[in-house]
């Protein structure tokens, strides 16, 4: 562990809790070390890396990073999966990703080149002994898993992947899994895609949850890592369960593994209630949704779960003191 004494990069906690998903749906025996990063912000890179390394000489299954992104949930990726789930295009889920890379791994910038016609999103500058083939094999699956489980993009098409290290015996699983050319002793690890993929749509975008979401995102990156991951993931939480009409108490407990009580007790240590907390999210999400002049109050209103939009007038005037109206007139005054 001393050559790696001056190494300070980091990764999201999530990716802790993805490791304890794959052990348990194996059932794989636990290890004290896997259990004592369950509840942290962030993770010293090296020892995720020695986390893999163990797991995947006691599994001993070939290309053993590709298998553990198979578990992958938007949960383990923390606001960047939730930025990309609100985005229209491919494209701009891959820009939303390059801004805020850092909050999975926090260490090396990411690299973006146009090749001709290909877009080169790479893993760079990481010294070759702090890597192994697992780690950047994950870090390139899971983007991919992401995609395909969550943004409905199957079909997307990937014109070659490279990696760093030697190529193993396998090449052939890399080859299915990847569904392209996969070349191995490159100078750097990366995926390569053709640009008319970029414009592949999504059809759950949503500019304004968006915009919201990479706002806190930024407020994340400005502190990192010193943020809260269970109030990050509540905020999260809302601002999605608002747009189903699911934001309750109860099912917000639920999605985060808690119970009712446990919610309750973590915010009154904070000083604050579940009520408060939704209502602050309306009021973000609201000022964002009056800033768009082709929302009519009525929409904006069931956009933010209200039954009636008198209902959201009311709330509105408690929280700025003026009507939705009078505070969308002073935005263009």
């Amino acid at each position: 562990m001393q050559q790696f004494k001056d190494y300070t990069g980091s990764v999201y906690g999530g990716l802790g809790h993805l490791l304890y998903a794959y052990s348990q749906a194996k059932g794989l025996a636990i290890s004290e070390k896997l259990k004592q990063i369950q509840n942290l912000e962030r993770v010293d890179f090296c020892l995720w890396r020695e986390l893999l390394t163990e797991m995947q000489q006691h599994c001993q299954i070939p290309a053993f990073g590709l298998e553990v992104a198979e578990f992958v949930q938007p949960k383990h990726l923390g606001i960047i999966a939730y930025i990309a789930l609100s985005c229209n295009t491919l494209g701009e889920a891959l820009q939303r990703y390059y801004d805020f890379h850092r909050l999975i791994y926090d260490g090396s910038p990411l690299q973006v080149n146009m090749l001709d016609d290909y877009l080169a999103i790479g893993w760079g500058d990481i010294p070759y002994h702090l890597t192994t083939q697992v780690t950047h094999e994950l870090s390139i699956a899971l983007m991919l898993q992401f995609l395909k489980c969550f943004m409905a993009l199957d079909d997307i098409h990937i014109h070659e992947v490279h990696f760093i290290h030697p190529a193993p015996k396998n090449i052939a699983i890399y080859e299915q899994y990847f569904r392209c050319k996969v070349r191995f002793s490159q100078p750097i690890s990366q995926i390569i895609i053709p640009v008319y993929e970029l414009a592949k749509p999504f059809h759950q975008g949503d500019q304004t949850l968006q915009h919201l979401l990479m706002q806190q995102a930024q407020a994340l990156l400005n502190k990192l890592p010193n943020s809260t991951q269970l109030d990050q993931r509540l905020q999260q939480a809302i601002l999605t369960g608002l747009q189903k009409n699911q934001y309750q108490i109860e099912p917000i407990a639920q999605q985060l593994n808690m119970s009712v009580r446990q919610l309750q007790r973590h915010l009154q240590q904070q000083g604050t209630t579940y009520q408060q907390r939704m209502q602050e999210v309306r009021h973000l999400l609201a000022e964002q949704y009056l800033k768009d002049p082709h929302l009519s109050l009525q929409e904006i209103a069931l956009l933010l779960s209200y039954s009636e939009q008198s209902a959201f007038q009311r709330a509105f005037k408690q929280w700025s003191g003026f009507t939705p109206q009078q505070w969308r007139q002073q935005q263009y005054s």
